[in-house]
């Protein structure tokens, strides 16, 4: 079964009373009456990083993809907490020391503090991260309204081509290569935008799982489809580099996952004011497609109107 089936079928009964858990169905808790936002998540060697070779790379993207939870519901993050389970080798002066810097310049850099933890003497390399904000209210998911046009902020794409890269399936230059590997483990987050997201948007999410998984996840519980437009979804200019050198095709890198950019719809009075907000804040935004009926069904279309097939939509957590 997949995560969706697993949580619905055995804990979805458990958190009925409480509001605060949204039905389990976004990827944050919220308690109203407290202004208290928490997110939680868990990564494992080998799944979600390739390896150990730079604990302190490993780390700063953990780190992001945690607090990118609350920066995509409209939340700024202010305390973390942080767990770890390894071997001696995995906790050796040495990487303590990386990954205590890198904990140091992630603090600094988004103004969040570390408030506890634990660690777990373990052959299984994973680290837990709870991230925690407090907002009067948050970005809902399951809440696009039909007319709806869709957005994402920055590029898709990069982080998979790292990855790829890393996993020695691409070859390229040393320049392109350096680029693509910092946007694996470096994603580029927007705390800027917190609060105006919070004026415009009607449901958001961060793209973690790839664009259409997690399109899919935004308006899971709604009867309502999609339409977005292939030319619209955004891609570097390193990327578009890249597919051209190796005659890759687009549509191989955009839906993989790991960009940690947010996804978000909004009513198409609000066009004008998001514009302007990308210009003036240098945080590019994208109109990517469309919320329509569930008569219609979800699709993909290139420049001449053609359906685009997508044999992968992204990552599914299978059990």
């Amino acid at each position: 079964m997949h995560e969706f089936e697993l949580i619905n079928k055995y804990f979805s009964k458990l958190s009925k009373n409480n509001k605060g858990s949204l039905r389990l169905n976004d990827d944050v808790f919220f308690d109203k009456s407290k202004n208290l936002v928490i997110s939680i998540d868990t990564y494992i060697q080998g799944t979600h990083f390739i390896d150990f070779k730079k604990p302190d790379l490993v780390v700063k993207k953990i780190i992001r993809s945690s607090i990118s939870d609350l920066i995509c519901k409209g939340v700024k993050p202010l305390y973390y907490f942080i767990s770890g389970s390894g071997n001696k080798k995995t906790f050796s002066n040495i990487n303590l020391k990386k990954i205590s810097k890198s904990l140091n310049q992630e603090q600094k850099k988004y103004k969040i503090f570390l408030c506890g933890g634990d660690t777990v003497l373990s052959n299984k390399l994973s680290f837990s991260i709870t991230s925690v904000g407090f907002s009067k209210k948050i970005i809902p998911r399951n809440n696009a309204k039909l007319g709806d046009n869709i957005y994402v902020t920055g590029n898709l794409g990069d982080s998979y081509a790292g990855l790829k890269i890393l996993k020695k399936s691409i070859n390229i230059n040393k320049n392109l290569k350096k680029y693509f590997i910092n946007k694996y483990y470096l994603p580029n987050l927007h705390p800027k935008l917190i609060n105006k997201l919070l004026s415009f948007a009607n449901t958001s999410i961060d793209i973690s799982d790839g664009l259409i998984t997690d399109l899919e996840k935004l308006i899971n519980k709604q009867k309502l489809s999609y339409k977005l437009f292939f030319d619209k979804i955004p891609i570097s200019k390193n990327l578009e580099k890249l597919i051209k050198l190796k005659k890759f095709n687009k549509k191989n890198f955009f839906s993989k996952g790991d960009d940690y950019q947010i996804l978000f719809t909004a009513n198409s009075s609000k066009s004008r004011i998001i514009s302007k907000f990308s210009k003036t804040s240098n945080i590019k935004i994208s109109k990517i497609g469309k919320i329509c009926s569930i008569s219609h069904k979800s699709q993909i279309i290139d420049q001449k109107g053609k359906k685009i097939r997508l044999k992968d939509k992204g990552y599914y957590h299978q059990f």
